[in-house]
């Protein structure tokens, strides 16, 4: 109940439970699928999201007026009300958990519509609404996710495809060197102009120090580039043409949005288990630890027979041992944390 309601149990659950019948599999899924499917899972989805995805440090962003003027709290608090109601549907409908990045369709009203450059869409109430194209797909459309992981006057390569690789990926990059300058501090003028995002990257890059790490993250954040501070489309940076075009650490080539979520997909396995992770660590109240591994990965494999459901990954993480059988102390003491790293985890508990 407190993992799919963020709330106590109703009376149906709790007689079932008295009962002693939630020890037989079957009424554990019929009972699963009947929590899912009231509107109190809106908790599941909207907490659950918004830990995941750290939707709490949109909050500590603020896009520089003067290069971002049509930017306010009520545009910001329309793309956090996006992402939430985007989850909820996730849940909701019951919608396989690849379409984090591959839904065609997302959750808008007139102010947000009219930054992401999209037409017909009046009021101030959300609606579903389908992409007029390719260029939006998915979380790495939303503009909760692009502004968060931009700094208040430039787009971050850096910081978006970090974010890809530990969010959604859950391969964090190792730290920095220490004593290596700032992008902004490298940056210079270049034929009477600014140096383009794309070209102060490349001379950060081009110390031997920065570059192991920077080959891994910056061809992920520079796909994203068309889109700007605060996730509104855009074709030029200074004056000069967007080039998004890299070569990911597998050597696979991408050139925009729509490239990198191809190139996500054909190796789906990395963003299925670090969802399964997270997912489990917010049920359960702790970290993901190495004797988990096993349940991540027969919930995932269990899943995949559900075409990647939501519901197949609930269902696999209220079946497991984790969630059924008491942890021991010493880890049932430890502070609840995301296998990401968050430390204030909002963890349902068992």
């Amino acid at each position: 109940s407190f993992f799919l309601w963020g709330s106590g149990p109703d009376e149906e659950l709790l007689s079932v439970a008295e009962e002693g019948r939630l020890s037989d599999s079957s009424e554990r899924a019929r009972q699963v699928s009947r929590m899912l499917a009231h509107p109190r899972s809106r908790a599941l989805a909207t907490r659950f999201g918004a830990q995941w995805l750290r939707l709490q440090d949109l909050e500590k962003v603020e896009p520089d007026p003067r290069l971002n003027p049509d930017f306010d709290e009520q545009l910001k608090a329309s793309m956090l009300r996006e992402t939430e109601a985007f989850f909820e549907h996730l849940v909701a409908q019951d919608r396989p958990v690849l379409e984090l990045l591959t839904a065609d369709y997302t959750f808008v009203n007139e102010r947000l519509a009219r930054h992401y450059g999209m037409p017909s869409v009046a009021g101030n109430h959300f609606r579903r609404v389908e992409y007029p194209d390719a260029t939006r797909r998915g979380l790495l459309g939303h503009g909760s996710i692009l502004t968060l992981t931009s700094h208040a006057d430039r787009t971050s390569p850096v910081l978006r495809g970090k974010w890809v690789m530990e969010v959604l990926l859950g391969t964090p990059p190792p730290p920095p060197p220490p004593d290596v300058p700032e992008l902004e501090e490298s940056a210079s003028a270049a034929e009477g102009r600014f140096l383009t995002v794309r070209e102060r990257m490349e001379m950060h890059r081009s110390n031997p120090t920065c570059n192991s790490c920077h080959r891994m993250i910056d061809p992920i954040g520079l796909a994203l580039e068309n889109f700007d501070i605060t996730g509104a489309y855009r074709i030029k940076d200074q004056g000069m043409p967007v080039d998004a075009a890299g070569e990911l650490y597998d050597g696979t080539p991408v050139e925009n949005p729509a490239d990198l979520r191809q190139a996500l997909l054909k190796r789906p396995e990395p963003l299925l288990r670090t969802f399964t992770e997270n997912l489990m660590a917010y049920a359960l109240g702790r970290r993901v630890e190495y004797f988990d591994q096993p349940s991540v990965r027969r919930i995932v494999s269990e899943a995949a027979r559900d075409g990647y459901r939501f519901s197949a990954f609930v269902q696999g993480i209220v079946s497991s041992d984790a969630f059924l059988l008491k942890a021991p102390a010493s880890v049932a003491q430890e502070d609840p944390a995301s296998p990401g790293g968050t430390s204030d985890s909002e963890g349902a508990g068992s």
